[in-house]
């Protein structure tokens, strides 16, 4: 470790230690537990078996609305400050209304806050220096919904690991990227729903924690609000990390900054 070290500016260590607490922290669900305490760890066990399929199917249907609304709507200025507080006012909003009606509000509500949450990734991406205009960028930026959104515990808990996540979806980014990048319009969206697909898998075991918070009556629209605010919080986490460690690798290469990431286990 102490000579990979050497090899990166003070600075850039820095902020390869400050991606990889953000990547490595606890999931969704931990958070919400940890913030809103007993009654979600009650709700984690009351979800029916038939809404796991239907927020696969919501969950999948909200990234493809956020994807068409949210992609092509922010100027391409790379570095630019963002403005997170300003999208986890509007989450909350959104989940102010959601949580108001319930469960029952999740298809109308999901689609909304994922919208927000996609602009405020391709904000951040922006101003680690992305071209957001680059179909890898793009990619990348529906890459963080499927980062730390996998339980302990489950058949693919070995895959919650920030290099392994990628790994997982390493063919379908660059696909994307290729496509995009040749002018074919056909293949680029044949390679960004591909994609879509895989991300909404991850994506629905965050949005099943969300589900599940909300089922606690006791929170009402209030605890709607304070949920959507620590779900996009954990995404804006997610992307401040992958965005990061994008910028080092863009410097000095994946898989240096790969084996340095590693070596701070």
């Amino acid at each position: 470790m102490a000579e990979i070290q050497r090899l990166l500016t003070e600075e850039d260590a820095a902020e390869l230690r400050r991606a990889r607490e953000l990547l490595e922290n606890p999931g969704l669900a931990a958070r919400l537990v940890d913030q809103l305490g007993a009654p979600i760890e009650q709700g984690l066990q009351r979800l029916p078996q038939k809404w796991h399929r239907e927020i696969g199917r919501i969950s999948k249907t909200a990234l493809g609305k956020a994807a068409d609304a949210a992609l092509f709507t922010l100027d391409d200025a790379p570095f630019r400050a963002p403005s997170p507080r300003w999208h986890q006012a509007a989450v909350a909003a959104s989940g102010a209304v959601g949580g108001f009606f319930g469960l029952s509000a999740l298809a109308v509500e999901l689609p909304i806050s994922t919208t927000i949450m996609l602009r405020s990734i391709i904000d951040i991406a922006r101003s680690q220096g992305e071209s957001i205009s680059s179909p890898a960028t793009k990619a990348a930026c529906l890459e963080v919904f499927a980062l730390g959104s996998t339980r302990q515990g489950t058949d693919d808990a070995a895959e919650t690991g920030y290099y392994a996540a990628r790994m997982a979806l390493s063919g379908l980014v660059s696909e994307v990227g290729r496509a995009g990048a040749s002018g074919a319009g056909s293949s680029a969206s044949a390679a960004l729903l591909a994609l879509l697909r895989k991300v909404a898998e991850r994506f629905g075991v965050a949005v099943t924690d969300k589900a599940l918070a909300q089922l606690v009556p006791a929170l009402g629209a209030i605890g709607g609000a304070t949920i959507n605010s620590i779900f996009i919080t954990h995404f804006q986490d997610m992307a401040t990390g992958h965005f990061l460690i994008r910028k080092l690798e863009r410097k000095y290469g994946q898989a240096f900054i790969a084996e340095a990431y590693q070596a701070l286990a």
